[in-house]
């Protein structure tokens, strides 16, 4: 069994749904909005798997203080973390795990720790998007 099926059926296993699926780049997209997740990008790079979020899009008036918060709030996070794209403009949650030695634990761990850092921080992340 290849990586990529190893983790759909773990996603199976976690009652996850999958809305889009690209064999050819072994790239899921699930959703379970009753844990806040929406468009999680789960990508098999061999050798790890790349778990991502959009999260939101800072205001404009986004300056140190909101960045220096989203660390302050990645040291609660258990797996993953609260990142920036390249722009700097959007944030994500991201996670990275060992295809590897993967298990059901270790994904829904990560699935977790994003669901509750998105639910512990949500008034706060709330006021930094753009309005």
């Amino acid at each position: 069994m290849s990586d990529f099926e190893k983790v759909k059926g773990y996603l199976a296993d976690l009652g996850l749904t999958v809305i889009e699926e690209d064999p050819s780049n072994q790239l899921v997209i699930v959703d379970d909005e009753s844990q806040g997740l929406k468009n999680l990008v789960i990508d098999c790079e061999s050798p790890i798997l790349i778990l991502e979020q959009f999260v939101l899009t800072l205001s404009n008036k986004a300056d140190a203080s909101v960045l220096r918060r989203l660390l302050q709030m990645n040291r609660g996070v258990v797996h993953g973390a609260f990142i920036l794209d390249d722009s700097g403009e959007q944030v994500l949650f991201r996670d990275t795990l060992q295809l590897e030695n993967l298990d059901l634990n270790e994904i829904e761990g990560s699935i977790n720790s994003l669901s509750l850092a998105l639910a512990e921080n949500a008034e706060e992340l709330i006021g930094f998007a753009k309005v």
